[in-house]
């Protein structure tokens, strides 16, 4: 199968795209970047591009499966509305060629209480493009919600460092119907998303699936 994977320069994409290039199952992954990946690989169809220009890259988006990891953080995007951008516009953007040309899936990572009518800004903007990728009607989406991901990331966020050290004690309290908002690793949740996309070939339901999983479904999808 042919992926495209959005995001491959982030904590998670990258991860996604390592796992990506050694199954057997995938034949190649394109990845439109706006800074070329350190890497070369046999199957690796990488593209320099403006994100604000996807329309004129439609003909990459002719793949079975579309895995976006793409997001950012206010205080990295300057603005809300830049953020607004990288979080809902060009997801919904590259969602939308996607449907067009074919694409049998999309993979989207959100978060975890992610909702169109949250009073937080993040989870509506997250909960507003999960509402609108449902609406085009793609025979599968999944969407993953995780909570904290935990790993080392090239940019500092002071925040996200701070939880992280705390995450393993507050992990253990998160219990029950809490056990949604446990920290999660980054590799954890790529590994899920790889082993999920190549257990998509075949034939698409009859019937268009929306799947959404949080931390225990994840981790359950990591170790398939």
């Amino acid at each position: 199968m042919k992926v495209m994977l959005l995001g491959a320069t982030g904590l998670t994409g990258g991860k996604v795209l390592e796992g990506l290039l050694a199954k057997e199952e995938v034949s190649a992954v394109v990845a439109p970047v706006r800074r070329p990946i350190s890497l070369s690989h046999e199957k690796l169809e990488q593209h320099e591009m403006d994100f604000d220009r996807l329309d004129e890259h439609g003909d990459l988006f002719a793949v079975d499966a579309i895995i976006c990891c793409l997001g950012t953080t206010i205080k990295k995007a300057g603005s809300r509305e830049q953020f607004r951008k990288v979080d809902y516009s060009y997801p919904l953007k590259a969602a939308e060629l996607g449907r067009a040309r074919g694409a049998k899936a999309f993979v989207l990572m959100s978060a975890i209480a992610a909702s169109s009518s949250s009073t937080v800004f993040y989870n509506r903007v997250k909960g507003e493009l999960e509402d609108d990728v449902k609406a085009l009607g793609y025979p599968e989406l999944v969407i993953y919600q995780p909570s904290l991901l935990l790993g080392n990331r090239q940019e500092q966020r002071t925040a996200e460092a701070l939880g992280m050290k705390a995450m393993p004690w507050v992990n253990r309290v998160l219990i029950g119907p809490l056990e949604r908002f446990r920290g999660i690793k980054a590799d954890t949740v790529a590994r899920a998303m790889v082993n999920e996309v190549c257990g998509l070939a075949g034939e698409s339901p009859a019937e268009p699936v929306v799947r959404v999983h949080e931390y225990p479904d994840i981790v359950a999808l990591a170790t398939t």
